[in-house]
C-alpha cells in the first residue's frame, strides 16, 4: 500500500510540473493550434484536460485498494493522449480527401495553396526524403534475368515547366541512384519558360551539390518562351550525347533496374521505340500504386489511353516480356541516331497532347516499332489537374488535325467525326505541314491502312457513318437530343451545348448512336430503341439490342421525320406534365429532325 501511494506521489507531482510547463506553452500558442478559437478558451480548455486527469489521479489514491483501478487511469490516460482531429478548412479539395488529418490550419492553407499550383502534393513531397525507398513492383521473372555487360550509353532528358523544386531533386537523384554508374552519361533539364524563382538559384544550388559527386553530369537546357512538349523533348534530343536518350516527365521516380531492360532492347534493335511501365504515384499522399503491364493506344481523338496486349503476349503468360504497342504515352527510350533518322518530335505541336500518338504511329508507319517493357519501373505523379493548361482541349484538337492531315490519309475523317468538327471549313490552324509531308515521303513509309491492318486492328473504321453531330427537331432548334442521366437509359431533350453527351450518329443499318461513339471494336456503343408500348424511348447497347432483336432501326433522312422501321411510330417531342418538352415515341405527325454534320447526303 506504501509503494503505491508512493508511486502515486511521484506521479501527481509530475503531473503537476506537466500542468506549469503547458501552461507556459499554451499561454505563447494558442492561436496557432485552434484556429477560430481565442487564445484564453484554448488555455482553458488545455488547463480543463490537465485537471481532469488529476482529479483521476485523487479518485485512484482514495480508491486504491479497488481492482482494476489501476487499468482503469491507464485507458483513461491513453484517450486523453489521442490526438485531436482538427476541422479541414478545404472539405471539398480532392487533396484532403483521403490526407492531412493532422495538419494545423495554417498547414492546411500551405498544402491547399501548393496543390492548386502544382497539382499534387508540394507539401508533402518537401517533407519526403530525396532517396525515399519505394517499392519493387516488378515481377520476379524479372529479377532473374540477366542483360549483356556492354550496354548502350544513355542521356535521360527531364521535361519541365514550372515543376516543384523537391520533386525534380527527387527525379534527379532517382535517376543517379538507380542507373549504373558506367551507363549514365548525363541528365539533360528542359525548362519550358518556367517563371518560379526555386527553379533557377536553388536548383542551381543542388546542381552543384551533385557536381561534386558527379562532375557536369547534369546540363540545363532554357527556352526563352514556352514551346511545349514536342519542342522542348526536341531540344533535349539535341543537346544530348549518349548513344540512346531517355525522355522522362520530371515529376518521376526512376526505380531499382529501370535502365537496364529498355537498354537492352535497343542494342538488340536499334529501330524499336521502349517504354517503361509506369506504376501511379498518388496526387494526394504521394504512395506508389502498381500498375499492370499494358499497351499504350488511343482513341480517334487521338487521347492515349491503357488496354490490353494483344492475344500473343497474352498466351505467353509471362508478364516480364516486353510487348508491342500501337503508340507511347510520352515517356519512352530510343536509339538516338533513329530518332534523329525518323524526324524526332513533331515541332509543330504545341503546348500538350497528340505528340506521342504521332511519334507512335510515325515510328510504325516509316520502319520501327514500338514496345512496352514491363521489367523497366518509372513511378509517375498524376497530376489531379495540369496547371499549366486547365483546358488541354483546344491545343489537343489542333494538334490531333495535324497528325490526321500528315498521317492518316482518308482517315482523318474520323478525327473530325471524334472532335465534332466539319470536314470542310473547320477553322483550326494546324500550322505547316508541308516539311512532315516531305519526311513521310522521304522515308518512303507505309500507308496508315497498313497500321491499322497490321498494328491496330481494335480501332473501328467507322465506315458506316453518314452523319454526326447535335440532333435537332424542326420545331425547337435551341434544344438537342441528350443521352440525359448516367446512369440510365433515357433520352432527353436539353439546351443544345454541343459537348460529348448530345452527339448523335446515323449510320448505313439505320442505327441512331446517341453520346459519343466508341472508338474500339471490343466497345459498344448505345442505340436509340422504340420499346413498342408506351411513349418513352430507351438507349440499349448496341449489339445487346440487336442479339435481342429489338426495334432499333429507323428511317432517317435529313429534314425529314425519324421513323422506326419495326414499329413505323416516330421520335417527336411534345410537352411533358411539367411544361418542359421531351422526347417521345408516338404515332407520326409529321415532325422533322436534321443532324449537324453529313458524311454523305441522305
Amino acid at each position: 500500500m506504501k509503494t503505491y501511494l508512493r508511486r502515486a506521489g511521484i506521479i501527481g507531482f509530475f503531473l503537476l510540473l506537466i500542468y506549469i510547463i503547458v501552461y507556459m506553452i499554451v499561454s505563447r500558442r494558442a492561436g496557432k493550434s485552434f484556429p477560430g478559437l481565442t487564445d484564453q478558451e484554448v488555455v482553458r480548455r488545455k488547463l480543463d484536460s490537465i485537471e481532469l486527469t488529476l482529479n483521476k489521479l485523487a479518485k485512484l489514491i482514495e480508491g486504491s485498494g479497488q481492482k482494476g483501478s489501476t487499468n482503469e487511469l491507464e485507458l483513461d490516460v491513453d484517450q486523453e493522449k489521442k490526438k485531436i482531429v482538427l476541422p479541414k478548412l478545404y472539405p471539398n479539395s480532392l487533396l484532403f480527401a483521403k490526407w492531412g488529418d493532422d495538419l494545423s490550419g495554417e498547414e492546411q492553407k500551405e498544402a491547399e495553396a501548393l496543390f492548386q499550383i502544382y497539382g499534387y502534393n508540394v507539401f508533402l513531397s518537401n517533407q519526403l526524403p530525396l532517396d525515399r525507398k519505394l517499392p519493387d513492383t516488378r515481377d520476379n521473372r524479372c529479377l532473374t534475368k540477366n542483360y549483356p555487360k556492354d550496354l548502350p550509353t544513355v542521356s535521360v532528358i527531364l521535361i519541365y515547366i514550372n515543376e516543384a523544386l523537391s520533386v525534380i531533386k527527387r527525379a534527379i537523384r532517382s535517376i543517379i541512384t538507380h542507373t549504373p554508374k558506367h551507363l549514365l552519361r548525363e541528365i539533360i533539364l528542359v525548362d519550358d519558360y518556367s517563371t518560379y524563382n526555386d527553379l533557377g538559384k536553388p536548383l542551381q544550388d543542388y546542381i552543384y551539390q551533385i557536381h561534386k559527386e558527379r562532375p557536369g553530369l547534369i546540363k540545363k537546357v532554357w527556352h526563352q518562351q514556352q514551346m511545349g512538349l514536342s519542342q522542348s523533348r526536341n531540344s533535349g534530343w539535341e543537346h544530348a550525347t549518349a548513344d540512346v536518350v531517355v525522355i522522362l516527365d520530371a515529376h518521376v521516380e526512376a526505380t531499382e533496374g529501370w535502365a537496364e531492360p529498355l537498354l537492352a532492347r535497343i542494342k538488340a534493335d536499334r529501330t524499336v521505340v521502349v517504354s517503361p511501365l509506369f506504376d501511379k504515384v498518388h496526387f494526394d499522399d504521394l504512395h506508389v500504386e502498381r500498375y499492370n503491364p499494358s499497351s499504350h493506344g488511343f482513341d480517334w481523338a487521338l487521347w492515349c489511353m491503357y488496354e490490353s496486349f494483344r492475344p500473343e503476349w497474352l498466351k505467353m503468360q509471362d508478364e516480364s516480356q516486353p510487348g508491342k504497342s500501337p503508340s507511347v504515352m510520352g515517356i519512352f527510350a530510343a536509339d538516338r541516331g533513329f530518332l534523329g533518322e525518323i524526324g524526332g518530335l513533331d515541332g509543330g505541336m504545341t503546348v500538350y497532347g497528340g505528340e506521342n500518338v504521332e511519334l507512335g504511329i510515325r515510328v510504325w508507319l516509316c520502319g520501327g516499332s514500338v514496345e512496352v517493357v514491363p521489367c523497366s519501373r518509372i513511378a509517375h505523379i498524376e497530376r489531379a489537374h495540369k496547371p499549366y493548361a486547365l483546358d488541354l482541349n483546344p491545343a489537343m484538337r489542333r494538334n490531333s488535325l495535324r497528325v490526321a492531315h500528315i498521317w492518316l490519309d482518308d482517315y482523318k475523317k474520323n478525327v473530325l467525326i471524334s472532335w465534332n468538327l466539319p470536314f470542310k471549313n473547320h477553322g483550326i490552324d494546324i500550322g505547316d505541314v508541308s516539311e512532315r509531308k516531305n519526311l513521310r515521303e522521304k522515308l518512303k513509309c507505309k500507308p496508315f491502312q497498313w497500321y491499322l491492318d497490321n498494328v491496330y486492328p481494335s480501332l473501328e473504321t467507322w465506315d458506316n457513318l453518314l452523319g454526326y453531330g447535335v440532333l435537332q427537331n424542326t420545331l425547337l432548334r435551341n434544344h438537342c437530343v441528350d443521352q440525359g442521366v448516367v446512369p440510365g437509359n433515357i433520352p432527353i431533350l436539353y439546351d443544345c451545348h454541343y459537348q460529348m453527351p448530345q452527339h448523335c450518329y446515323y449510320n448505313t443499318d439505320g442505327e441512331i448512336i446517341i453520346g459519343g461513339i466508341k472508338s474500339h471494336k471490343y466497345n459498344s456503343n448505345r442505340c436509340l430503341v422504340d420499346p413498342g408500348s408506351g411513349s418513352t424511348p430507351t438507349l440499349q447497347e448496341c449489339q445487346l439490342a440487336k442479339l435481342n432483336q429489338l426495334h432499333m432501326h429507323w428511317y432517317f433522312k435529313q429534314g425529314q421525320a425519324i421513323r422506326n422501321k419495326a414499329t413505323n411510330r416516330c421520335l417527336e417531342v411534345a410537352q411533358g406534365e411539367s411544361s418542359y418538352y421531351e422526347v417521345i415515341i408516338q404515332q407520326c405527325s409529321g415532325q422533322s429532325w436534321r443532324i449537324q454534320h453529313l458524311i454523305t447526303s441522305f
